[in-house]
């Protein structure tokens, strides 16, 4: 639930400041702004709980802590590249494949309650998926409306 409440901090927050600086509302710069450090903020998670995220991790996949790091990265290069116009659209049509792609990991860390911070077992468990699902499927649209729509 953190990077929701970091995502919407950050568009509120944006909103505002754009408003205030240039006299207008600016939502799609908003929007990016606010996924953007949204990204940033989930990213940081690569590095400090390496240990919780390499749980969340299918055992079947290979080099599950360098795979961790490469997914920080790809969440920080993501976070600049939704902000430079040119490479908006396609960031953002990676990103929502990004989002797809990494949802199996994290339904995984349901079943087998990972607490990503704490790196064991004893998380919340299937029932953090009622939440999870529909947080994804929020950052797939929030990454179309505000990067490519608007």
């Amino acid at each position: 639930m953190k990077p929701l409440y970091v995502l919407f901090v950050a568009f509120l927050a944006s909103l505002i400041i754009i408003k205030l600086g240039v006299g207008r509302f600016d939502y799609s710069l908003s929007g990016r702004i606010a996924m953007s450090i949204m990204l940033i903020f989930t990213s940081l998670s690569h590095f400090v709980f390496t240990k919780g995220m390499i749980l969340m991790i299918p055992g079947f996949v290979p080099f599950k802590k360098i795979l961790v790091y490469f997914t920080g990265i790809v969440e920080l290069a993501a976070s600049i590249g939704i902000l430079i116009h040119q490479l908006q659209n396609i960031t953002a049509l990676l990103l929502i494949i990004f989002f797809i792609i990494i949802l199996p990991a994290n339904i995984h860390a349901a079943i087998k309650h990972v607490d990503l911070q704490k790196a064991n077992y004893e998380g919340n468990g299937i029932n953090y998926l009622w939440v999870r699902i529909p947080l994804q499927a929020l950052f797939i649209a929030w990454t179309y409306f505000f990067i490519i729509y608007l």
